[in-house]
């Protein structure tokens, strides 16, 4: 696999060696010089120069390239260089970095990402998923468009318990994808019987979800969760074009669409 990296800094360095060590074709871009020279990337070739460019990028391999990713800093530079990656080079998969939570909106399939990483976001699933029962938990954004990987994890006396997989009317846009019990993960067929305690994992779209919580959770129940960075307040301050965590705020939303 032919892989193109956006930033040189911690994160954008450990995907590298990360992906060297697997065998993966790798090269990497930062503006900073000093960063470069220092940057630890394993087997990856190192450019020098601006990710945003289309020169660069094309430098760097984005026209033959399986997977794109921004990993800068700045979240206004991960997000240009998502969009070039999929309008003007036809990456047919780009894995942005989020830094600032409150940007995490913007990382969509407008924007040219098929995947948004934040950290945030991440930690506060795994401190919901280690604590929650009996409500749902999004563990991870894994596609524009809004499907998430969600987990439910079924609590004593739940009307779930006893009850076969297959006579579950799952919502269409919701399928259950696995099961885990005691630790072990097992197929979700139509005749596993679901025991408490049990871990339920779910691909949810966006419009299935309001139906899934009413299925597993009830009508009363609060709205889901959202990711750590899923709120849509704008953020204020410049960022650097590959500084490192913290940076890269944008502006207000009427201002970010890709034709702004």
């Amino acid at each position: 696999m032919r892989v193109v990296i956006a930033g040189a800094g911690a994160v954008g360095a450990s995907v590298a060696r990360e992906l060297c060590a697997h065998g993966h074709a790798v090269t990497v871009v930062d503006l900073r010089p000093e960063v470069v020279r220092r940057a630890d990337v394993g087997r990856a070739r190192s450019l020098v120069g601006d990710a945003t460019d289309l020169v660069m990028l094309g430098e760097a391999g984005a026209l033959e390239a399986d997977v794109l990713v921004a990993a800068t800093g700045d979240d206004r530079a991960n997000l240009v260089v998502s969009l070039l990656g999929r309008s003007e080079f036809g990456v047919q998969r780009t894995v942005a970095r989020v830094n600032n939570p409150r940007n995490d909106w913007l990382f969509d399939e407008s924007w040219g990402v098929d995947v948004a990483v934040s950290t945030p976001s991440i930690m506060t699933a795994l401190v919901e998923e280690a604590v929650e029962t009996g409500d749902l938990v999004r563990l991870l954004r894994l596609e524009a468009g809004g499907t998430a990987l969600t987990e439910f994890r079924v609590p004593a006396a739940h009307w779930l318990v006893g009850r076969r997989v297959g006579t579950v009317s799952w919502p269409a846009e919701a399928p259950l994808v696995a099961v885990v019990r005691d630790g072990t993960p097992r197929a979700a067929t139509p005749d596993e019987v679901l025991e408490a305690g049990d871990e339920l994992f779910l691909l949810v779209s966006a419009a299935a979800e309001t139906a899934l919580r009413r299925l597993l959770v009830g009508e009363a129940a609060a709205p889901q969760r959202e990711d750590a960075g899923s709120t849509a307040a704008a953020p204020a301050g410049p960022g650097s074009s590959s500084g490192e965590p913290g940076e890269g705020a944008l502006t207000d939303q009427a201002s970010q669409s890709p034709s702004a």
